[in-house]
């Protein structure tokens, strides 16, 4: 990939909503030419959407967790990401490896919403859990370029 594609991605991922114009400002080209390279990335799957970032405590969910989940009976089929995908307080859903299955990030009101939530997983999707609580995020999402 050109150095000049891999500005465009870092500026986008900095900002989705910037201007051709000003994408053409940080790399040297012209409008149309940003604009022509920005749609080349999106044909070739290299960009794939461009999303708003919600801050979760706007939405009073200020406890962020990651649970580690395993089968209580692996030899049973793996249906859990569609099993726990109406559970809207899983944000992010990892397969793993290593002794958990999946890993799972979830955002939660308080730390009794966490327990209940816990309970429904386990309940309801037969798993063990190990949960790990986020106190602060430093950064996160950062592109690979």
């Amino acid at each position: 990939m050109e150095e000049t594609d891999r500005k465009i991605l870092a500026l986008l991922a900095a900002d989705g909503r910037m201007s051709y114009t000003d994408i053409g400002k940080h790399t040297g080209l012209s409008t149309s030419a940003a604009q022509q390279r920005v749609r080349r990335l999106e044909q070739r799957g290299v960009i794939t959407g461009y999303h708003a970032r919600i801050d979760p405590a706007a939405l009073d969910r200020t406890l962020t967790a990651f649970i580690a989940i395993r089968p209580l009976n692996p030899s049973l089929h793996d249906d859990l990401p569609e099993r726990m995908s109406p559970i809207p307080e899983i944000v992010s859903c990892y397969s793993v490896a290593g002794d958990s299955s999946y890993l799972l990030k979830v955002q939660v009101e308080h730390p009794l919403a966490l327990e209940g939530l816990l309970a429904r997983i386990r309940t309801e999707l037969a798993v063990a859990t190990l949960t790990t609580l986020v106190l602060s995020v430093p950064f996160e999402d950062r592109v690979v370029l």
